[in-house]
């Protein structure tokens, strides 16, 4: 199940704020409302998160984001709609429930530190740890392990005035992380940051998540660094959820002309990975077989190499056209010494770091999952199609690759 769940969330300010979202429901716009004095901060969203996941909400000023990750954390209940968080419904839980929430399943992380200025670094990241009761000894142990994950090893005894923002956004981050709750929420993070320092936080928390595998709702006025974090989106207009999906959904199929507006401008190569713009290889060769059937595999296929897999198709290297020709006619019968390594790029690779692998070799790219397995193919020419507006030849889906079987002749 997801460990955060909103379903059709309204939260109207003012009085009567019932009544606002009957005529929300009724049709009425934002306008309206706000003639009559009441102000829809969020509007009929729905959305969840999945353990692991870091699921960026995306907006503008205004336009409800902040107000949604309050509901969420029980600041400001919810108008009308359902928030459970960790399988518990916060509707349900009284000011002291929803307070043992807060200590023992959420963390927040805020745009401005909120760090308590008298107190040493390492105070700063245990104050949480010591409202919940936790014994010195273990405080200054779990905050100590938390400064030394976001780089801050030596610094607890350290006031906060003595570091930079960068330096002090790490602490908040640290104070979330050492109270080892499922949930960290993460409202405009790195806003206050000088876009070197917000670069070097966002790889901070890639790294961080990947290691630890939180459950991370982000908050953000920023596309460009919700494209970047997120493993979903959703962006909001208005109070309302306008688009939700992956970053590459949306910057290929984005919802209305609002969404389309907002991604024209991103640099698309940061966006897209490998996955997105490979295509399935046209062939393989089974790493069994010889120089004869590379040969005959490339020449049947107008092909200029050919990748060669073992049997549970982990990428084990690659035949070039000439390679495979002077292994022939030298009456070669195996790829020893014909074989070379293959460059290759994940399938989560960003396109703008795919150039300079590709550049330094004549033969498609191959991409790889974790495990090792090839997973498709990507031309130079395929590669420098993904600067344009798609994200790859569509055509390419239909071509189904041919695998030479290990026992056939040559």
């Amino acid at each position: 199940m997801p460990v955060i769940e909103a379903h059709e969330v309204y939260k109207v300010f003012g009085r009567r704020p019932e009544r606002g979202v009957a005529r929300l429901r009724e049709g009425a716009t934002r306008e309206e409302l706000r003639a009559d004095g009441l102000t829809a901060a969020v509007i009929d969203a729905s959305f969840d998160v999945a353990e692991g996941e870091i699921f960026v909400v995306m907006g503008l000023s205004g336009s409800g984001k902040s107000t949604l990750i309050r509901t969420v954390n029980g600041l400001q209940p919810p108008t009308d709609g359902s928030i459970r968080v960790a399988g518990e419904e916060l509707s349900e839980l009284d000011a002291r429930g929803i307070r043992r929430l807060r200590r023992e399943r959420i963390s927040m992380v805020f745009q401005h530190f909120a760090l308590l200025p008298h107190r040493t670094v390492g105070e700063n990241v245990a104050y949480g740890l010591k409202v919940r009761g936790v014994n010195k000894a273990e405080r200054e142990q779990r905050a100590d392990r938390a400064l030394g994950m976001v780089g801050l090893e030596g610094w607890g005894g350290s006031l906060p005035s003595q570091l930079s923002g960068g330096m002090q956004q790490r602490v908040g981050i640290a104070r979330a992380l050492a109270a080892e709750t499922d949930v960290m929420l993460m409202d405009e993070a790195f806003s206050a940051l000088d876009p070197l320092i917000r670069r070097e936080m966002q790889d901070q928390l890639v790294e961080l998540q990947h290691e630890l595998g939180k459950t991370i709702l982000f908050i953000t006025h920023d596309l460009n660094e919700a494209m970047r974090l997120g493993d979903r989106i959703a962006m909001m207009r208005d109070g309302r959820i306008v688009q939700q999906g992956t970053a590459e959904q949306i910057l290929n199929d984005p919802a209305n002309d609002y969404v389309a507006q907002f991604v024209q401008d991103v640099d698309r190569t940061r966006v897209l990975t490998a996955a997105s713009v490979m295509e399935p290889p046209v062939a393989v060769l089974g790493s069994e077989q010889g120089p004869r059937a590379a040969h005959k595999l490339m020449r049947e296929n107008q092909m200029n190499a050919v990748m060669v897999v073992a049997r549970d198709r982990r990428l084990v290297g690659v035949v070039t056209e000439h390679a495979a020709a002077d292994a022939v006619a030298a009456g070669r019968d195996d790829l020893h010494g014909v074989m070379e390594a293959a460059a290759s790029a994940h399938t989560d690779t960003a396109v703008a770091d795919l150039f300079a692998a590709s550049a330094g070799t004549s033969v498609p790219l191959a991409v790889i999952d974790d495990e090792g397995h090839l997973e498709g193919v990507i031309p130079q020419v395929t590669l420098l199609n993904a600067l344009g507006e798609t994200s790859g030849p569509e055509a390419a889906d239909a071509v189904q690759p041919v695998l030479i079987d290990e026992g056939s002749p040559a």
